[in-house]
Parts: C-alpha cells; sequence; structure tokens
C-alpha cells in the first residue's frame, strides 16, 4: 500500500575544513529536542561511498514533520534561525531537498 505520509527535510553536507562537526551535530541535536514541531530526526556520516560518488559529502541530516506545516514553524522558530547561521558559516557546499513523503514499505 502506497500513502502519502509526512514532509521531509533532508540536507546533505560539505563541511569547511577544520569545522568542528561534532560540536554541531551536538547543536542540531538540541536543536530539534527544544522544537516541537519535529517528529523526529537522524543524521549520519558517510562511511561507505567511493570518493568520486560522494562529491565531497559526508554528512546526512533527515528531519521528519507530520505535516508540511510543521516545518514553515521550525524554519521559523528563533532557536532555528539562531542555529541556521552558526551552521550555514561551516558549510563549504550543500544539498537541501523539502519534500512531501510517499511511504512505499512501512517500518516492521
Amino acid at each position: 500500500m502506497i500513502a502519502m505520509g509526512e514532509f521531509k527535510h533532508f540536507v546533505i553536507v560539505k563541511f569547511k575544513e577544520g569545522v568542528a562537526v561534532d560540536e554541531l551535530t551536538k547543536g542540531m541535536e538540541k536543536l530539534v529536542s527544544e522544537i516541537d514541531a519535529v517528529k523526529s530526526f537522524e543524521w549520519g556520516r558517510d562511511i561507505e561511498s567511493l570518493d568520486v560518488l560522494r562529491q565531497g559529502f559526508t554528512h546526512a541530516f533527515l528531519m521528519t514533520f507530520n505535516k508540511k506545516e510543521d516545518f514553515a514553524a521550525f524554519q521559523s522558530h528563533p532557536n532555528h534561525v539562531e542555529f541556521s547561521t552558526k551552521f550555514s558559516a561551516a558549510i563549504e557546499n550543500i544539498v537541501l531537498l523539502d519534500f512531501p513523503s510517499t511511504l512505499v514499505k512501512a517500518p516492521a
């Protein structure tokens, strides 16, 4: 069964040289824990892709919201606005995708 689901905010990042990535990820974990509009948050560092495929990107962040309006509330939240300035300054390159998800296979 295919069902329209939540709204996703997917970020793929290449950090600048010398950035304290652990500090930024801890900051993001704190940020999402403070904003109720965020349904779930997960992140990871790429360890498997070939360098030629990775294109310098190393980290992926995925936030899930119940609906697009919750994502809009998150984007305009003062804590997010403040954190985004710090996060943006640490980024060399970024890919952002914001989309309504289509659930094809539910978690077991």
